[in-house]
């Protein structure tokens, strides 16, 4: 015998054809291995498709009969279920005709699909087969930003005399015929419900959920900040310290440093976390604010950073330390003109490591600024830095 794991909510988007709720929950029950009952059904649609899905599913009980004629527990579809998108004064849209409507209707379906996917007992199957184009997009979409590997996307497919005949729901124990008309009334043929095909399309889709970071609300922003995360990816591959191997790691490339060098480097690196005036900002792109002068690199505090990662390089007890102690201690730091010499080789032994030179920027220890007052720093994104103790 099986046990159930999930919860089962299945998610529609619909305009006026409620024919894709009674299609699909006939596949997974006809079609599907093992069979799926939804716990939960939600519709999303606008006011006058609202109207139609209560008024054929509810009032005229097709879902009821359906649910009898296949032995099936009631189906849980109340009103409370259809959801219906406001525009952006909050005033429900009848229809999907303005460019600030597909962006309503994107927003709501997206942040829709976040919460319901914040549940991990839940399983969401997305239907979207119905409703406009951009509808089914947007929930796609939605989908694949916020999908788990246990949600499923569908679409179903009908035969093409039986899709959206206003009076084919499912196709029936028992057969029977139904009439095709034109516009203007004319009988075309008639069909009988024996030759209707049905199935469900699962559709495979990208999820990015827990490799991207998403803050943003609106659908706009979280498309924008995916593309940022993408870019980064494409771009800046992470940088790894690696104190105890006195190495640096670029993407797959990993460079060996002095540890000199090395405490150096990782210093100008904790700056992008710990000297950062913008902590609640996701990207650093062009900014440089973290950057110091070689005068707070020279400083006793800056000093004192650095020993802690020459011991990490060296262990505690090591009379390297002491050594590094000695030399640089009484001075208070290590002085300007060492920094700079080490700066030069450090920039140098990692362009002679990194094959790509586009990359190189955003490595090296760049200096901004006028001579005598330049600052110093990495323009790598602070998402992109993982230090190893």
């Amino acid at each position: 015998m099986s046990v159930k794991t999930y919860r089962e909510i299945l998610i529609f988007v619909t305009g006026t054809t409620p024919q894709i709720v009674t299609e699909t929950l006939y596949c997974l029950n006809q079609a599907t291995q093992p069979p799926i009952f939804p716990d939960e059904i939600h519709i999303l649609t606008t006011s006058s498709g609202k109207e139609k899905i209560e008024r054929e599913l509810l009032e005229r009980e097709r879902l009821k009969v359906f649910s009898k004629e296949f032995g099936l527990p009631p189906i849980p579809l109340t009103r409370e279920s259809i959801h219906v998108v406001c525009d952006e004064k909050g005033n429900p849209l009848e229809d999907i005709r303005e460019v600030s409507h597909n962006e309503s209707v994107g927003d709501f379906i997206a942040n829709f699909i976040r919460e319901k996917a914040e549940d991990p007992g839940v399983r969401l199957h997305c239907s979207l087969a119905g409703g406009r184009k951009t509808m089914s997009f947007y929930l796609g979409a939605a989908l694949q930003l916020f999908g788990r590997p246990w949600d499923k996307l569908y679409h179903v497919l009908v035969s093409p005399d039986f899709e959206s005949h206003p009076e084919f729901y499912y196709k029936p124990r028992k057969n029977r015929v139904l009439e095709l008309r034109d516009s203007g009334g004319k009988l075309i043929m008639k069909i009988e419900t024996r030759d209707a095909e049905i199935s469900l399309a699962e559709l495979p889709f990208v999820r990015l959920r827990d490799k991207i970071s998403f803050a943003g609300r609106s659908f706009r922003e979280l498309v924008r900040e995916g593309q940022k995360e993408i870019d980064m990816a494409t771009i800046q591959p992470y940088l790894q310290i690696h104190l105890k191997e006195r190495a640096i790691s670029i993407g797959k490339t990993t460079i060996d440093m002095v540890p000199i060098q090395m405490v150096i480097y990782t210093h100008l690196v904790r700056q992008k976390e710990f000297n950062c005036p913008f902590p609640n900002r996701p990207y650093c792109l062009d900014c440089i604010e973290c950057f110091i002068t070689l005068g707070d690199l020279s400083k006793r505090k800056a000093f004192e950073e650095m020993t802690k990662d020459y011991q990490k390089i060296y262990g505690p007890y090591s009379g390297r330390v002491e050594d590094f102690l000695k030399r640089w201690g009484h001075k208070g730091g290590i002085d300007s003109d060492t920094l700079r010499q080490n700066i030069s080789k450090i920039n140098t032994v990692i362009r002679e490591n990194i094959e790509d030179e586009t990359l190189f920027p955003f490595y090296v220890i760049t200096p901004v600024g006028k001579h005598g007052s330049k600052r110093y720093g990495i323009k790598i994104e602070k998402k992109k830095i993982v230090i190893e103790s």
